[in-house]
């Protein structure tokens, strides 16, 4: 009995986090009464707040020149506006080539030994001179009317913070490729958004309140999470603003998305030492999105596994001979995916099966990076495509 517990209790935890909770959740936000902000043309020019956008920056100088030469094209009054950028260690030419900028709206943090994001953004932070702070990457490039997509919302007081959409694109052509996954991931945000009970920014495009950022941790890995759910801990909202948005190419090789995911499941289980209140029911729709979205899924490479070993020691009658021919059928589909040797749209299913299986893999190596510590704050800087230079 206890065994077959396990097995359904596994399998039901995976189904319900990736299909069943995004259901109940796209019900909730079609039935919630939503507020719309002003419209950017209706806010004068003297009514927008200042704002710094805040860069933190390790090896950027293949495309530092590129991502500010964008950041100076934002639309935004331009004596309320002010860029930081925080270089994180004096490796390479980054600092120098923002020197060459002329602009009295661009700031260089130059530090000197390379210490981790969470160091780099805590100390621009504390110069800044806007209301709201512009989070971004020096490897994302926004679109013009970013910014005040973002910052609207902030006439609202209990507004606390605002993420912006990333789209992904192609490194050779430039060309979205957001793929499956990414656009459910997307529209699980418009949903939760909608709720108030978005998880986490996205680092390439979100906005904060000054007043409300808490200095987080200089070992933290995944900075842009655990500021986005410290504004739900402060009693503000957080918002999901899906016009504004950002570019950012994907991970070149399969390889450097699986150390990209392994560092954010390490970021993941870390962050739960710090936000394990926003589980409880004092926060209702947070702590329900949190353990629906995040915390099931964080162990749903445990799920996998126990769904697999019990399944395997009830297979003794025919309803457990087929299900366990079933979860076969479904890791052979994933090895075939990484592969690709199915054609067509079972080709394509075949993909996502596998990568499906592949980010459960990273979030498991994630959580033994965390186990065992080694996962460090500071952060590996993936290289780019030739384009970008």
């Amino acid at each position: 009995m206890f065994v077959e517990i396990m097995c359904w209790a596994s399998i039901g935890l995976i189904v319900y986090s990736y299909l069943v909770y995004p259901i109940i959740l796209a019900l909730l936000a079609k039935l919630s009464p939503q507020k719309s902000p002003r419209k950017i043309e209706e806010i004068p020019v003297d009514q927008w707040p200042m704002v710094s956008l805040v860069i933190a920056a390790y090896r950027e100088e293949s495309v530092i020149v590129e991502r500010l030469n964008n950041a100076l094209q934002i639309d935004y009054p331009g004596d309320n506006i002010e860029i930081i950028i925080g270089v994180d260690g004096n490796e390479d030419a980054t600092g120098e080539l923002i020197n060459t900028f002329q602009d009295t709206r661009i700031r260089l943090m130059q530090f000197p030994e390379r210490r981790g994001k969470a160091s780099v953004l805590n100390d621009c932070i504390a110069v800044a001179r806007g209301e709201i702070i512009l989070f971004s990457d020096a490897n994302t490039f926004w679109d013009a009317d970013a910014a005040k997509l973002l910052v609207r919302h902030f006439e609202d007081k209990q507004v606390g913070g605002v993420c912006g959409r990333l789209l992904l694109t192609d490194g050779s052509t430039g060309e979205n490729v957001d793929g499956i996954y990414w656009r459910y991931e997307n529209r699980l945000k418009e949903w939760e958004g909608k709720l108030g009970a978005l998880l986490g920014a996205n680092g390439a495009i979100y906005a904060i309140r000054k007043e409300i950022y808490q200095p987080i941790p200089s070992q933290t890995i995944v900075d842009d999470f655990v500021i986005g759910m410290r504004i739900h801990q402060s009693g503000y909202q957080l918002l999901y603003e899906k016009e504004a948005i950002a570019r950012e190419e994907t991970a070149p090789t399969i390889s450097d998305e699986l150390q990209r995911r392994t560092r954010i499941g390490a970021g993941a289980f870390q962050s739960l030492t710090w936000l394990w209140r926003l589980l409880l029911p004092r926060y209702p729709l947070v702590s329900w999105a949190f353990w629906s979205h995040k915390v099931f899924r964080w162990f749903c490479p445990a799920f996998m596994v126990i769904a697999l070993v019990s399944n395997f020691l009830l297979a003794q009658t025919p309803l457990y001979q087929t299900l366990l021919a079933l979860q076969g059928i479904f890791y052979t589909t994933a090895v075939l995916g990484n592969f690709s040797l199915l054609p067509g749209k079972l080709g394509k299913f075949a993909q996502a099966v596998w990568m499906f299986v592949n980010m459960n893999i990273a979030l498991a190596l994630g959580f033994n990076r965390w186990l065992f510590n080694t996962q460090k704050g500071t952060w590996k800087r993936t290289e780019r495509s030739e384009t970008e230079s």
